[in-house]
């Protein structure tokens, strides 16, 4: 029952760390000029076709690869929300 509790909470320290990394992107996608987001968007862009490449090739759960789609897709929304009108 112990490794059960352990991993619970690891799961609790792990989602409380990646809040705080989405807190410190937005900060930063923020303050960053408008060049630089659009530059950003379209590196961003071209390392998540290789991490999902990567992805589809590795013996992995379905639920990473789902999460890893649903967070490019909000960061990516996140960056373009950004730019100005």
């Amino acid at each position: 029952m112990r490794n059960l509790q352990d991993a619970t909470e690891k799961i609790c320290e792990l989602k409380g760390s990646l809040v705080a990394v989405n807190a410190l992107l937005a900060a930063i996608l923020k303050v960053l000029p408008d060049h630089a987001r659009q530059e950003l968007l379209r590196t961003f862009s071209e390392h998540t076709e290789v991490a999902r490449t990567v992805l589809l090739h590795t013996q992995i759960s379905e639920l990473t690869i789902s999460a890893f789609e649903r967070d490019v897709a909000r960061d990516s929304a996140l960056i373009e929300a950004l730019r100005p009108v």
